[in-house]
């Protein structure tokens, strides 16, 4: 029996700066922690902080990865250490609760490690990159795997258009952006950085972020139908909304400042 799971690894930028180490090795620490945190009603993940600067993570779900991944950017406390991300979803004929994710070997890691990897080589990276067609032996397995090629072109462009519009956001363009993607209301944004409602409209429209956003729910909605269409039973149900939901929740609760 198969089932659908999706795959990332962190690594992160700039962190072989002596001065930074410790401090970073915590960090990393407390990520591990807050995505436990995150997912504990979602289902049966596996995360690991590992080899210093990565996190391994492994969870059911084709964009239950990417998911988890944009919100950590939005958060990320380090701007001069940055987080990128090595993707890949698809399909395991092992539940995760069977597996050690340190030892697992399987293509989708092989697949995550090497879009970690090109990432490592690029002169601007991004923030993501997603491979899918690199190490499975089977392509027929499941209907979209034939198009996998295909499927990563399209979601590696829209990832790099999306990338290019956060990074020509100013700071505060940013920072709406971010607490909007958890809150929701821009009432409630200007309402936390003590500003109008009319401001924030200013810099939520400026920065793109309604844009932004749109890549972002476009990708998970794509991912969740691939899913739905690749199984017939239990295993199509998505859960997406839920973690969101999840993570929006414990983001109120320790990360905006009240």
């Amino acid at each position: 029996m198969n089932h659908p799971i999706s795959i990332f690894i962190l690594d992160v930028s700039n962190s072989s700066s002596v001065e930074m180490g410790e401090e970073l090795t915590n960090y990393l620490d407390e990520m591990v922690n807050s995505i436990n945190v995150w997912t504990k009603e979602f289902g049966h993940c596996k995360v690991k902080h590992r080899a210093g600067d990565e996190i391994i993570f492994a969870g059911y779900g084709y964009s239950t990865a990417y998911i988890i991944a944009f919100f950590i950017c939005r958060v990320w406390k380090y701007r001069d250490h940055t987080p990128y991300f090595g993707l890949s979803f698809g399909d395991s004929d092992k539940k995760l609760e069977e597996v050690d994710i340190e030892k697992w070997i399987h293509p989708l890691i092989k697949q995550a490690r090497y879009a970690n990897d090109l990432l490592k080589q690029e002169p601007v990276r991004p923030l993501f990159k997603f491979e899918l067609d690199q190490f499975y032996q089977d392509i027929s397995q499941f209907p979209y795997n034939q198009f996998r090629n295909e499927f990563e072109v399209l979601i590696n462009s829209l990832l790099r258009l999306q990338m290019t519009m956060l990074e020509e956001q100013t700071p505060i363009q940013e920072q709406v952006f971010s607490y909007y993607l958890i809150l929701q209301q821009q009432k409630m944004v200007a309402k936390l950085l003590e500003k109008t409602a009319p401001t924030i409209s200013s810099h939520y429209k400026k920065g793109k972020s309604e844009e932004i956003i749109k890549v972002f729910t476009e990708l998970v909605t794509i991912l969740d139908s691939l899913q739905e269409k690749s199984y017939n039973d239990n295993q199509g149900k998505v859960k997406s909304e839920s973690l969101m939901v999840s993570i929006r929740h414990q983001l109120k609760l320790n990360y905006i400042k009240k």
